[in-house]
């Protein structure tokens, strides 16, 4: 600060000398007119200057820093750099606010900013998918006004720190979210939302799983104990029914150890995450095979038409691939009436590799197909117990596709039969003439 008043010390002091000199030279009138007329000139540059720091204030942003003389030139080169700190002060808070936005937009969570009133203030596009809403169009606007749900507007109204709910939003009612609200700020909320439907169909999925092969392992048990306590009692049979009662004891036995020996494979399949191996598999052989098992499991009862690409081979695993086949086999023979058609095909379809097994059998209506793969789920819940089914060899299908990067394709309508396609892709297709060592699938193609 002492430095602030040496120059305006020096102008005064400049004025009061020059009116002292003209005083001595001429007289003590003239002297106080020069001192005078001088404090005039210093009070107009120093209104001048103010005039300029008010237009300066009035709009900072708009308007350049002026340039000063004397003291004014200290006060706009400070005025200079403040507002240059300050622009990048506000530069680099736009610029963390932006990569804030950024980041918080690409999350797979919805975020909703909500005020004490619970208008939306801001939202990311995950939060505008999950509530139907547009920032842009919405910003401002009571959310429960934009978003309607029962469950919605209830947890709002709850205290803060209410455990998460979960609602079906009304634009997507198969689909789940998770709500949590948090508070932050003075009254301010943070609404989260988060798409669980794939936890929830897996919960689901494991409670059936637990109830259907407690199920399905009690049947059996039952008849096994039931007889033996027969057997135990000594209680005298005809022979006729002791054969009969013997051969329930072996079919259940049998559907028991069938049942188990499944679900091994498929709990093998889940835990094995490694891509099937690149060992070629002479499939026309192995198809070769399988026909003879399904022409005696069909024990004459279906007409068999057999299309298969002699030299047409993949690389995998083949007990994998035998199972893939023999399961989609025996399903069409179980689900085809008698006198029924199946047709099996093997063959290059647009550089990959198809095997297709069409039946002329009940069919499968449409909200079933996507659920065909998940453990223990049946269509006809009689049938395949009777025809002996595990209720696993789809589940098992699919595993063993994936770990061939292959898929299950598959096309159905009630009363007209299904078709059941497993594709592999091209880089797995081998042709059985060429007499190059087997390699690596993904190094084959590069």
């Amino acid at each position: 600060m002492p430095n602030f008043w040496i120059q305006p010390a020096l102008r005064l002091g400049g004025i009061a000398l020059l009116g002292l000199v003209v005083g001595l030279v001429w007289d003590l009138t003239a002297g106080l007119g020069v001192v005078a007329a001088g404090l005039l000139v210093l009070v107009v540059v120093q209104l001048v200057y103010l005039q300029r720091l008010q237009r300066w204030l009035d709009d900072p942003e708009a308007a350049v820093v002026p340039e000063g003389w004397g003291a004014w030139n200290s006060v706009f080169s400070t005025l200079y750099r403040a507002r240059r700190r300050d622009e990048a002060s506000r530069k680099g808070l736009t610029s963390a606010l932006e990569r804030f936005r950024q980041a918080a937009g690409a999350l797979p969570d919805g975020v909703v900013l909500l005020d004490a009133g619970f208008h939306i203030e801001w939202c990311n596009s995950a939060a505008e998918a999950h509530f139907g809403i547009e920032l842009a169009r919405d910003q401002g606007l009571l959310f429960t006004h934009i978003a309607r749900h029962p469950v919605l507007a209830d947890y709002l109204a709850l205290d803060v720190g209410a455990m998460p709910v979960t609602m079906r939003p009304t634009q997507n009612q198969a689909q789940i979210l998770s709500l949590q609200v948090i508070p932050f700020g003075a009254a301010d909320r943070l609404l989260l939302s988060r798409d669980v439907t794939a936890i929830e169909r897996a919960e689901t999925i494991r409670r059936d799983f637990v109830a259907n092969v407690s199920h399905e392992l009690r049947t059996p048990l039952t008849v096994l104990t039931g007889f033996l306590e027969l057997i135990a009692d000594d209680i005298p049979r005809e022979p006729a029914v002791a054969r009969r009662q013997n051969q329930l004891m072996k079919e259940h036995a049998e559907r028991m150890a069938r049942l188990v020996e499944d679900l091994l494979t498929l709990s093998r399949l889940e835990s094995d995450s490694v891509i099937a191996p690149s060992t070629r598999v002479d499939v026309p052989a192995l198809l070769d095979h399988l026909g003879v098992d399904a022409e005696s499991l069909a024990a004459g009862r279906h007409r068999f038409r057999w299309d298969v690409d002699p030299h047409l081979a993949v690389t995998g695993s083949e007990q994998e691939l035998r199972s893939v086949f023999s399961n989609l086999v025996s399903n069409a023979i179980r689900y085809t009436p008698a006198g029924g058609d199946i047709s099996v095909t093997w063959r290059l379809q647009k550089g990959q590799a198809e095997f297709a097994v069409k039946d002329s059998g009940i069919g499968i209506a449409p909200e079933h197909i996507p659920r065909l793969t998940e453990r223990f789920y049946r269509v006809d819940t009689g049938r395949s117990r009777e025809t002996g089914g595990t209720g696993l060899g789809l589940a098992i299908v699919k595993h063993v596709l994936v770990r061939h990067q292959a898929k299950l394709e598959i096309d159905s309508e009630p009363g007209q039969g299904s078709t059941f396609r497993a594709v592999f892709p091209s880089r797995r297709v081998r042709h059985l003439d060429t007499a190059a060592a087997d390699t690596d699938p993904a190094a084959s193609t590069g």
